[in-house]
């Protein structure tokens, strides 16, 4: 295995694949969307290139950039109009130069793969965790409760267990 420039692992015949891939998505959540979304891409696309054997070495890299992008899109409503930023799933696909059909397919593909979903907290982007619901709801004797509203101490144990990504009162400004 050899080491990519983000620190994820990548085997060294798939490398050169990823290599072409993260460029793309990185050019275009660069020009069009935002770091977040390319630091995601990265990780999405290491997570394909790990797979055995890896989906990137068939099929051409435009695709599965544009692929990989919706697929995140699609988890934290990049093609709704009221969320920021915004791209339409068409126009997406254009800046990719695949058919819409095409890059949707292959989100379809990825997110069957990764059994993702709107709201994904595995793939939400790391400035909607505050405002993503899934990411805060624990059962706590048999309740579901929201981590949010719960005393110091308890969201202090379920950081500790990793269930909530941090403590929502160091965030508040």
């Amino acid at each position: 295995m050899s080491q990519s420039t983000q620190g994820e692992r990548i085997p060294k015949q798939v490398k050169p694949r990823y290599q072409e891939i993260v460029a793309l998505t990185d050019k275009v959540c660069k020009e069009y969307l935002n770091d977040e979304y390319a630091e995601m891409a990265r990780k999405l696309a290491a997570r394909l290139a790990r797979k055995r054997p890896s989906p990137l070495l068939r099929g051409r890299p435009e695709i599965w950039a544009c692929g990989i992008v919706y697929a995140l899109g699609s988890v934290n409503f990049l093609f709704d109009g009221s969320f920021e930023p915004y791209l339409s799933a068409e126009d997406l696909c254009q800046v990719f130069g695949v058919s819409k059909s095409s890059g949707a397919n292959r989100a379809k593909q990825i997110k069957e793969m990764f059994r993702m979903f709107q709201l994904d907290p595995k793939w939400t982007l790391p400035s909607r965790m505050e405002n993503n619901p899934l990411v805060w709801m624990l059962e706590v004797n048999g309740m579901i409760v929201d981590a949010r509203w719960l005393p110091r101490e308890v969201q202090e144990i379920a950081y500790e267990k990793g269930l909530i990504p941090y403590i929502p009162a160091d965030r508040k400004e």
